[in-house]
């Protein structure tokens, strides 16, 4: 049998229920953001017990984002050497390992070490995820990524919306609450089930029976700016990307700086919304469900958006969402008392640039190679840059005490997202 780098093989078997490997898929994807949307509102108790300041848990939320950055980039190259199967399964251990680390009691650096290890294994995930969508389930492609991003989304919002009651529960022996690091620790059981479930993942990668029972990515690959398939696509899905091949992509790069300001935006909010609320006279309790109605309204916009990324509205469908969340914000500046439809809003338009960001992996590569390089490219930049957001939004809040200057932040970084939505809506991809 003739084997594909990075866990596939030229003539596979059916290896496994197709359910199973979808299980699989949304199984690890329920992990990769509870852990940090959990942080958002218990940020003032974290202030409150290691005396942190603002600009420095604008810092500490952004500490997983600089993980991505950094990690991004050599999460191709790991899954070419140990295959992707194996790559996302030690990563799922030692995100298990990191969500520990960062609650223990002690040291403060434990706290920003373990926000880092847990962001560089989230980030080997955010990169092959998409790619491995894209290899085992090339024709329900646009499904499946909305089917992982409203996972994404979905148990997200439980991460930001049982924090507080979690941190509230009287576990001490004197009735005293758990605080927050019992509650962010509380999220490691989230992969249990997704460990087990990717153990045969595992056997049949070992066995090399790799991908759905399809083999690589099709031959045909996907048609070139109305050129028809393209006659190289089976020779491309042979070989990895060269060294640097997909820097030199100006398609590569529209999607990186879509993926950034989009990602910019998310954090900011998952952030900081909850404090913004606050001001506003709204509970602590209060605030973190309002963060878990924002992601659950993404996980209807996910739903939904795949209807927009085909037909007449998908040469504009990924400017969209930016639109959508600039009306938002000037709801909220011109009419704070309607705080929750603003809300909501905000979480519809971010809800679906993670889905427009997450396809675009996929629509703007012919293979699996090109979607797994393109996909840590854009992730590893796009997260560096969205890693400013919070921590300048905090900072401008500190210095003028009023929401005006960082909600602009907010509102600059969607525009810019409308208009490189503009760009990467056209039919181009990484490859010539």
């Amino acid at each position: 049998m003739n084997h594909v780098p990075g866990g596939t093989s030229a003539a596979a078997p059916p290896r496994a229920p197709l359910l199973l490997l979808v299980a699989g898929v949304l199984l690890v994807a329920a992990n990769l953001r509870p852990v940090i949307t959990a942080v958002g509102p218990v940020l003032d108790q974290i202030g409150a017990e290691t005396g942190l300041g603002a600009a420095a848990l604008g810092l500490l939320a952004s500490v997983p984002l600089l993980a991505f950055a950094a990690v991004s980039p050599l999460t191709h190259g790991l899954s070419e050497r140990f295959g992707v199967e194996r790559t996302v399964f030690g990563a799922l251990l030692v995100l298990a390992a990191g969500t520990l680390l960062r609650s223990v009691p002690g040291p403060l650096a434990s706290l920003w070490i373990g926000s880092f290890v847990i962001g560089g294994s989230i980030a080997v995930c955010n990169v092959l995820l998409p790619a491995i969508i894209k290899r085992d389930f090339p024709d329900r492609m646009a499904q499946l990524t909305a089917a992982y991003s409203a996972v994404l989304g979905g148990i997200a919002s439980l991460g930001a919306g049982l924090s507080v009651p979690l941190s509230a529960l009287p576990l001490g022996t004197d009735g005293a609450p758990a605080g927050w690091r019992f509650a962010l620790a509380a999220f490691v059981v989230l992969g249990i089930p997704a460990i087990i479930a990717w153990v045969p993942r595992l056997r049949a990668a070992r066995d090399g029976r790799g991908g759905a029972g399809r083999g690589p990515a099709p031959a045909a690959g996907a048609p070139g700016r109305g050129r028809g398939p393209d006659p190289r696509a089976g020779e491309r899905a042979a070989r990895p990307m060269a060294r640097g091949e997909i820097w030199r992509s100006t398609v590569a790069w529209q999607v990186t700086l879509y993926m950034g300001l989009q990602s910019m935006v998310f954090y900011i909010f998952i952030s900081w919304l909850p404090t913004l609320e606050r001001s506003y006279g709204r509970s602590d309790a209060g605030s973190g469900w309002d963060l878990m109605a924002f992601q659950i309204i993404g996980v209807a916009a996910s739903l939904l958006t795949p209807l927009m990324m085909r037909g007449r509205l998908r040469r504009i469908a990924p400017s969209l969402p930016g639109a959508v969340v600039i009306a938002a914000m000037a709801g909220l500046l011109a009419a704070p008392g309607a705080m929750f439809l603003w809300v909501l809003l905000a979480g519809f338009g971010c809800g679906s640039s993670l889905v427009v960001a997450l396809s675009l992996f996929g629509l703007r590569a012919r293979t699996h190679r090109e979607a797994s390089a393109l996909s840590g490219m854009a992730q590893s930049l796009g997260y560096l840059f969205a890693a400013a957001g919070p921590p300048l939004f905090g900072a401008l809040y500190a210095r003028t005490g009023e929401w005006v200057l960082p909600v602009g932040v907010v509102v600059a970084a969607c525009i810019g997202q409308v208009l490189t939505g503009l760009l990467v809506g056209r039919e181009r991809y990484v490859s010539a």
